[in-house]
This record gives C-alpha cells, structure tokens and sequence, in this order.
C-alpha cells in the first residue's frame, strides 16, 4: 500500500511539473511588471538589492516580481557574442588539460563579471547569474541550469563542453523554465554587435518545446519525465530551432530529428502545436539545394484546433535544406535528401 500510494505521488507531481509552462498564469496580466521594468531601464548595477526592491516591491504575486526581474534582465543586459566566441575557443583548447580549463574558467569568470557589472554586457553565465541574484533578493527561489544550447550555428560535432546556461524557478510549488540569453536579442549576423529584440517566447516555456534545443546537464532540470528526455544522440539530430519557434509554437512533434533520407515522390510529414491558430496561406516552407533558394505551399496543410500538420512531397533528386515559415517567420530548419 505504502508502495502504491508513494507511486501515485510521484505520478501527480510529474504530471504537475509536465505543465509547468505560462498557461499557468494566464490569468494574470503582466503589463504592470513589464511596466516598472521598462520604467527602470538604464538603472546601473551597483546596487543589486536596491534593484530587486525596486523592480518588485509594488507587485503581489511571485511570477509577477520574477517577470519584472526577467524581463529588466533581457531589456538592459547585452550578449557579448565575441566575449563568447573567445571563451568557447579556449575552452575547446584546454579541454584536454583539466589545470588550463580551471585556471581559463576561473579567469574568464572574473572577466565576465567585471564586463556585466560595468558595461552591462555578458554572455549567458552572466544572464542567468544576475536573474538568479536580482530573485534570491526578492525571494524567489531560482536556480541556474548548466548545459548545451543549440542554434544554427552550433557546430555538434565539436559539441563535447556545456556551452549554454539558463534559469529554472519556482513559482506556486512548481519549477519552470526560462531562457534569458536568448530571449534578450540577436547578433546582428554582418557585425554582431547585439540587437536588443525582446522574446516573450522563452519565458516559462513549455519544457517539452525547450527540450528540443536545450540540454541540461543535471536531468532534474529536464522537468520531463520518461521517454519524454532525450538521449543527448538524440538531442544532437533535433531540427534547429529558431527564437520565432517560441512565439508561434506550443510544441514541435515530428520530426524529431533533422536529416531525412527519402526516395523520390516520398512525403515529409512535419506536425506542430500552434499557440494561435493561423491561415493555411500563412504556412510556406523554404528550400536551398545549394544553387538557388525558394518559397513554395506544402503539397498538403491541416490546421485543427491548432494542431498544425503539413506534409510535402519532393520529386526531384537533390540535397534540400527545408525551412518552416509561419507568417513569414523562420520556425525550424530540417535537410532532405532524396535519391534513387
């Protein structure tokens, strides 16, 4: 009896943390603490609990106080992609010296928070360091969660070391998810000086949507559960996912994985849960074969009750790299190769 009640427990928790996402709190508005965050913008860093207090003390709830302190965050803090870039080089370089990586990372620790606290730039150590401080002053118990990000640039074949961190706290009882890095802005792709460009997306985010491109290196912080984790083989084949993904989907279904082998007048059948539902007109997919690039309708879509499925069959020979677009925003990238 013990064993079985001890089950059940277990069950209704994971199936309570399965949830943890912003649907929780839809009914509360949270213009108010974007409000006193945007209301603070420019605010140094000089004084952190002095911030904290600022940004929460005219809230009631928790998950308002963190968004205020979430949001402030990805508002004033900038990626400083080439501070990246030197860091992920050297750590590849003394990967294999444990003394020269400890020494490198305790170095570039200093750095980086000398960088943030100065000229409010960092990288995503630094992003989930300072949302984690700015809630322990208000506190809101947050976590920061090592482990390896996926974009379309990361190279996965060089993907040995954690690369990535972001924020995990816990609002009500339950755990949830966020991603301040991401959600702050983009490189500018031609200088890659930082374009703040702000991405509700990524707040409170569904942990099965997340799991596609992020990869914790303590598995509590999956907030999944079973099958529902990836192998990190698995997590190296997912599709790329774009910070638009977050905007315009609940959940990525099929496929799972990126690179597809197929016969000629063979389909792909792409399936996705939709946050809005939109117009099947909306829906195109991008292709590059390597000599030219285009937009053309799926050959089939379905949209039910925001499940979005879209199936399309490709005719000709060739290598394809396949993108998504919903409403003219890039969701996923996926390759196809079709042979005799």
């Amino acid at each position: 009896m013990q064993k079985t009640a001890l089950l059940l427990v277990l069950l209704f928790l994971s199936l309570c943390e399965l949830n943890a996402q912003i649907s929780d709190f839809d009914h509360i508005n949270f213009k108010k603490a974007d409000s006193i965050a945007l209301s603070l913008k420019g605010e140094n860093l000089t004084n952190l609990p002095e911030l904290s207090y600022k940004l929460t003390s005219n809230l009631k709830t928790d998950a308002e106080r963190f968004r205020a302190i979430y949001r402030w965050v990805c508002d004033n803090i900038a990626n400083d992609y080439t501070l990246y870039l030197r860091n992920s080089r050297q750590r590849q370089r003394f990967k294999k010296d444990s003394l020269k990586l400890t020494a490198w990372n305790t170095k570039f620790r200093t750095k980086l928070f000398n960088r943030l606290l100065k000229r409010k730039q960092t990288i995503c150590t630094g992003y989930a360091y300072l949302v984690k401080t700015l809630a322990d002053f208000a506190n809101i118990d947050c976590k920061i969660v090592q482990g390896y990000g996926r974009v379309s640039t990361t190279n996965i074949e060089t993907l040995d070391l954690p690369n990535h961190s972001w924020n995990a706290v816990n609002l009500n009882n339950k755990w949830y998810l966020c991603d301040p890095t991401w959600a702050s802005g983009i490189p500018s792709p031609k200088t890659n000086k930082f374009i703040f460009q702000y991405n509700d997306g990524f707040f409170l985010a569904n942990p099965k949507l997340f799991a596609v491109n992020h990869f914790p290196v303590d598995k509590q912080w999956w907030l999944l559960y079973g099958s529902d984790i990836p192998s990190f083989e698995t997590f190296l084949s997912s599709p790329i996912l774009y910070g638009n993904a977050y905007k315009k989907l609940e959940l990525h279904n099929a496929p799972q994985q990126m690179h597809h082998n197929i016969k000629p007048l063979e389909k792909v059948i792409f399936k996705y849960q939709l946050k809005d539902n939109t117009k099947t007109q909306n829906i195109k997919l991008g292709f590059d074969n390597g000599f030219s690039t285009w937009k053309n309708q799926p050959t089939s879509i379905s949209i039910n009750d925001k499940s979005l499925e879209v199936e399309h069959q490709f005719t000709q020979t060739g290598f394809y790299d396949v993108h998504l677009y919903i409403d003219d925003d890039l969701i996923s990238t996926y390759t196809v190769e079709v042979k005799k």
